[in-house]
């Protein structure tokens, strides 16, 4: 079993899942920067939205998850900011996050589409990096699985998987390589095939969403309204119809304003 903690520095204990939700805001603030500059914007932008992005994202996070969770909370307040055992729930980062890059946009004039096309790879690259910080504190896993399905792991994998004397599905592990995958795919639509502004945001919505509302329900730690509905998996759903419809929007948007541009 790998420490959560990194190391430490006198009474301050630096947890892995910090460090790699760092790393991962880290990369994606650099890759926004470059998209950014590429469609002929002050880069700079992106570090004055990711002030306001960042917070937004965490107190979101949190405050989502600590919400579906409040039977546990209300009775553990101490724990409610403690944020180093997990606990960020990706949905409630993301409602927190368009909050505030939609009223940086709308404060300094920017397009809000476009600018959402530039830096939305970088969320799915976070989000496929940030999977590892539930992989180091043993969360985020789907139900027992055997040792002979785990024996296609790497060891690292599976001696991590291994809780309390049985085998889990690393579900952050098929989550990781689905926004992988995903990421892959909005940069192709980004530098080949974009036909209108929202494309790249609205195929996000559409694909990351479909991977997830399939993993959630392999997991055993879903945030859940009654017995029966998994929250995510609702939420993906609704992303997903929301995102077909802004695509068919933007698509026929994008064609009006070509067929208007034309001589």
């Amino acid at each position: 079993m790998i420490d959560p903690v990194a190391f430490t520095i006198g009474p301050l204990s630096v947890h892995w899942y910090g460090i790699i939700m760092g790393t991962a805001f880290f990369i994606g603030t650099y890759l926004a920067r470059y998209h950014v500059r590429r469609i002929g914007y002050d880069p700079d932008h992106v570090l004055n939205m990711v002030v306001w992005i960042i917070p937004a994202a965490i107190v979101c996070a949190r405050a989502y998850y600590v919400i579906f969770e409040w039977d546990y909370y209300k009775d553990h307040l101490a724990d409610v900011i403690a944020v180093w055992k997990g606990g960020l729930a990706i949905h409630g980062g993301l409602i927190g996050g368009l909050v505030a890059g939609t009223l940086y946009a709308r404060k300094h004039n920017l397009p809000f589409l476009l600018f959402g096309d530039a830096m939305i790879p970088s969320v799915i690259l976070g989000q496929a990096i940030g999977r590892w910080g539930n992989f180091i504190n043993q969360e985020a896993h789907g139900g027992e699985v055997s040792a002979e399905f785990m024996s296609y792991f790497p060891a690292f994998i599976r001696n991590q998987m291994y809780i309390d004397g049985q085998y889990y599905h690393p579900t952050f592990l098929y989550e990781s390589l689905w926004n992988l995958l995903v990421f892959g795919i909005l940069l192709a639509i980004l530098y080949r095939f974009k036909k209108f502004d929202g494309q790249v945001l609205f195929s996000y919505m559409i694909l990351y969403s479909l991977g997830r509302f399939f993993i959630e329900g392999m997991r055993t730690d879903s945030l859940m309204i009654g017995d029966t509905i998994r929250v995510a998996q609702l939420i993906s759903l609704l992303l997903i119809l929301l995102g077909m419809f802004l695509y068919v929007w933007g698509w026929r948007r994008g064609r009006r304003a070509r067929h208007t541009a034309q001589p």
